[in-house]
């Protein structure tokens, strides 16, 4: 078991931002330009009690075109950020030849041959399988898993910015101290108590079976130009990234992840381990009106100092553009596009991570979460990416069942806090 890094930077795989993420870029501070002057005409005029109709659409188009412009920017670094499949070819051609080649030829034509031979090897010298019979298909080479782990690094938001564990196991157990030893300072002459022993528990995080089942047609398998294990790694990334990014947010932790929002919430005052403190907004239904901001700066001092250090946002596009009106005591906007092309927004300076399965605001809703995610919350990938080859139930078609295990929860309770739309 180790960690891993989230993203690839070695010198082979380091993206380029292109040309128009740099165009995009200055098209959104222009635009946020316009946006704050808009914004500011329309904060007048409610000071004066003359609300202009045409002035609130006018801030509302600009904000439309803003997200629009920071989609797009989102969109020109993450396929930056995305190791390019020339490069996932390259490795695939330097990585175990004799897997490679036993497992292309399952993929093209069904023959198990190959790699049945290589799982017989593996028994006989007590080596990793690379299969497990037809019912749970076989493992893909390694260099194939990587590159479906990097692009899911590169594109699902909270496996982007959580601790990220690889396991051989289908659990794993973390221990960690519910009370420490007693410490303090003592003079060098007087007497010295005796410490108490640290109270330990356990935590249990399953890796749980995700699927995508693409279809190929038997052309596409045929043409040797292509690279299957590349198009697959291509066709299972997003639905594999859509799937976690829901389940690490909201999930109830039944045959997949728990998330984060479905732990128990209770006001961050009283707080306790097991559960995450919230910070309410003070109206029912929505933000205050009269210095809306204030409630983010108590959620950000609602994390403790250790925590606030490495702390971000985290809400979805709908959330930020209302935020993205705020002004703090001074009369500055406390959030501000990415400083430059391929990075990220921030708000209070902290960074802000775009989430689409964050809920909208709303009664009783928690839109905003802040924390240290990467010390908060654990993902947890089981080594091994399973595909088994289909060739019968959606003739013509041919379709490549592939399953990855994956589990995740909450690592500590007390490096995420979330604001919660309430009165009281």
């Amino acid at each position: 078991m180790h960690e891993t890094n989230h993203v690839n930077t070695s010198p082979e795989t380091k993206a380029v931002l292109p040309h128009e993420a740099t165009v995009t870029h200055a098209e959104v501070m222009r635009i946020f330009e316009a946006f704050k002057e808009a914004n500011d005409q329309r904060l007048s005029d409610i000071e004066r009690r003359s609300a202009d109709v045409l002035v609130d659409d006018k801030v509302a188009r600009i904000n439309r075109a803003l997200d629009e412009k920071m989609a797009s920017l989102d969109r020109a670094a993450l396929a930056a950020r995305r190791p390019s499949l020339a490069v996932e070819r390259h490795e695939a051609r330097t990585a175990s030849t004799e897997h490679k080649a036993a497992f292309e030829a399952y993929i093209r034509s069904g023959e198990t041959a190959g790699l049945k031979a290589l799982e017989t090897r593996a028994i006989e010298t007590r080596a990793m399988s690379v299969g497990s019979g037809p019912d749970g298909g076989y493992l893909a080479p390694p260099e194939v898993e990587t590159a479906v782990t990097q692009r899911l690094a590169a594109i699902s938001p909270i496996r982007a910015i959580a601790g990220v564990r690889q396991i051989s196991a289908g659990t794993f157990k973390r221990p960690f101290a519910r009370t420490g030893p007693a410490t303090g300072w003592v003079g060098e002459a007087a007497a010295r108590a005796q410490t108490g022993s640290p109270v330990l528990a356990e935590q249990v995080f399953p890796a749980m079976e995700l699927y995508a089942m693409p279809a190929a047609t038997q052309t596409l398998i045929d043409d040797a130009a292509v690279d299957l294990e590349s198009w697959i790694a291509s066709e299972v990334d997003t639905v594999f990234a859509e799937q976690e990014g829901a389940a690490f947010v909201a999930g109830d932790g039944v045959n997949k992840p728990k998330g984060f929002l479905a732990e128990t919430q209770v006001a961050n005052a009283s707080w306790n381990w097991g559960s995450i403190g919230t910070v309410i907004t003070g109206h029912a239904s929505t933000f205050p009106a009269s210095n809306p901001a204030d409630v983010l700066v108590d959620l950000v001092y609602a994390a403790r100092a250790g925590f606030r250090q490495n702390g971000r946002f985290v809400m979805n596009r709908k959330t930020q553009a209302t935020v993205r009106k705020f002004k703090d005591a001074s009369g500055a906007y406390v959030w501000n596009p990415p400083a430059q092309a391929g990075g990220e927004a921030s708000l209070f300076t902290f960074p802000v991570t775009e989430a689409e399965d964050m809920p909208d605001i709303g009664a009783g809703t928690t839109p905003v979460a802040f924390g240290d995610f990467r010390r908060g919350y654990l993902i947890v990938d089981r080594l091994g990416l399973r595909i088994l080859r289909d060739p019968y139930s959606a003739k013509p078609y041919v379709l490549f069942y592939t399953t990855k295990r994956v589990g995740g929860g909450v690592a500590d309770y007390d490096a995420i806090k979330l604001l919660k739309v309430a009165a009281s």
